[in-house]
C-alpha cells in the first residue's frame, strides 16, 4: 500500500515531462501514447473491489460516510512491474503499426512506430 508521503517517481517524471513536450509540440501520436501509459500504470495501482474491506451504511445512507471515507490506498508498484506495463503498451503501439500496414494505412503505421520509439525513449526501455 502507498505510504501518505509517496516518494518521487522517476519514471513518471520523466513520462510527464516528455507528454508536456509532445503536448507544446501538438504531436497527438506521442501525446496520445504517454497519456495511455501513464493512464495504464494509474490503472494497474488500483485495489480490487473484492481486496476493499466493505463499510457499513446507515438506514438511511448507502455505503460510505464522511469525507475520504469510500477512498482505499492504492498498490505501489515496483520498477518490474512497471516496466512490464509500458512494455506492453509499445508492444501494442507496434501490434497496431503493423495492422495499420496490413491495410495500406502507412501514414498511421509510422505515427504508431513513431509513438512507440518515444514511449521507449522515455520510460527508457
Amino acid at each position: 500500500m502507498t505510504s501518505p508521503h509517496p516518494q518521487p517517481d522517476p519514471l513518471r517524471a520523466a513520462l510527464r515531462e516528455r507528454l508536456t513536450r509532445a503536448r507544446l509540440d501538438r504531436d497527438r501520436a506521442v501525446t496520445a501514447a504517454l497519456r495511455s501509459a501513464l493512464a495504464a500504470l494509474e490503472n494497474a495501482e488500483a485495489v480490487p473491489v473484492a481486496d476493499r474491506p466493505l463499510v457499513a451504511g446507515s438506514a438511511h445512507v448507502a455505503g460510505a460516510v464522511g469525507p475520504g471515507a469510500a477512498e482505499a490506498d492504492r498498490r505501489e508498484l515496483d520498477a518490474a512491474e512497471e516496466q512490464a506495463i509500458l512494455r506492453d503498451e509499445v508492444v501494442a503501439l507496434r501490434a497496431a503499426a503493423e495492422e495499420y500496414d496490413a491495410v495500406g494505412r502507412a501514414d498511421d503505421a509510422a505515427e504508431a512506430r513513431r509513438a512507440a520509439d518515444a514511449l521507449e525513449s522515455a520510460a527508457g526501455l
